[in-house]
């Protein structure tokens, strides 16, 4: 049985080594594909696999089906938008993600990203403390209650919005519960979102919420940029020109963003959350024993496809 690495953008060569030690040790083939160029390549190189370890590559409907063996794919990482995940299992194959791995590098990256704001992206002007501010958290998940701990080691008040989560858990967590999400953001100078892109999110935050912060707030996203309505952000941005807005992915307007409101804007050059060198051995050698773990064993605790 063949265990497919396939990723555009590679894994750390450590973690490379890595995978292949716990699939080798498991008596399975390892394969890589590294830096490919276009989908065909990856629709070849599925034809034998039995299992694939993917990062932000699209697994489609044309590549489970050009997969006649698979059985499991994992993404290395949290979020999975990137998986045909009704392909997946109207072909019988396993998804999974590997929650938690990359957690504290997009941790530390939220609260990098609120400093960087408040010192107004370390230009000379004067700029502000985090320190006694209110830090809301949309999601609890693994990466907010990293941020939430992290930023009450920094002096941050810290309220959560978790629909899945009862406020005994949330406050259990370290966190003032928040049941209302107008509530969070009107009560809080910074908030984090930490919510996956699904249907019900999907340009969830829009104008009337980001118009609710109080004066001097920043909205930080870490999630992904579907979540903004982009045409409300920057309607909110001109009605409020003390507002700021920062994320580790570029909204699709960000160049007329950064041209209409300078330092108030900022986007990283490509998706950061996960790019640390402990993130992306972490997120592979998960990925490499959970797939393990379901051929040999049959374990199915990260499925999504249920």
């Amino acid at each position: 049985m063949k265990v497919l690495v396939a990723t555009e953008k590679p894994f750390a060569a450590a973690a490379v080594k890595g995978i292949r030690e716990i699939v080798e040790q498991a008596g399975l083939e390892f394969a890589l594909l590294e830096k490919y160029s276009s989908p065909s390549e990856l629709i070849a190189a599925v034809a034998d696999a039995t299992a694939l370890i993917v990062r932000s590559d699209k697994v489609t409907a044309e590549v489970i089906a050009a997969a006649p063996s698979l059985k499991i794919v994992v993404r290395a990482g949290a979020g999975y938008d990137n998986l045909d995940l009704e392909a997946c299992s109207k072909a019988g194959v396993v998804a999974m993600n590997t929650p938690g791995q990359n957690s504290n590098a997009v941790a530390e990256l939220a609260i990098a990203m609120m400093i960087y704001m408040s010192r107004g992206q370390f230009t000379p002007a004067t700029g502000s403390e985090i320190q006694g501010k209110t830090l809301g958290i949309q999601a609890f998940g693994n990466v907010g209650r990293l941020v939430g701990s992290k930023a009450a080691a920094l002096g941050m008040k810290v309220r959560a919005l978790d629909p899945f989560m009862t406020a005994e858990q949330i406050q259990a967590a370290g966190a003032e519960s928040v049941e209302d999400i107008k509530e969070l953001y009107s009560g809080s100078d910074f908030v984090s979102i930490h919510i996956p892109a699904t249907p019900q999110t999907i340009g969830s935050i829009g104008r009337e919420l980001i118009c609710s912060m109080p004066k001097g707030a920043v909205l930080v996203n870490t999630a992904r940029k579907e979540v903004i309505d982009e045409q409300g952000l920057m309607e909110a941005l001109e009605l409020r020109p003390d507002l700021k807005y920062v994320c580790d992915v570029a909204p699709d307007n960000y160049a007329l963003l950064k041209e209409k409101f300078g330092l108030r804007v900022f986007a990283t050059p490509k998706k950061m959350g996960a790019q640390t060198a402990e993130a992306n051995i972490n997120a592979g050698l998960a990925a490499a024993r959970q797939i393990v773990s379901y051929l040999k064993d049959g374990c199915t605790r990260f499925q999504l496809n249920k």
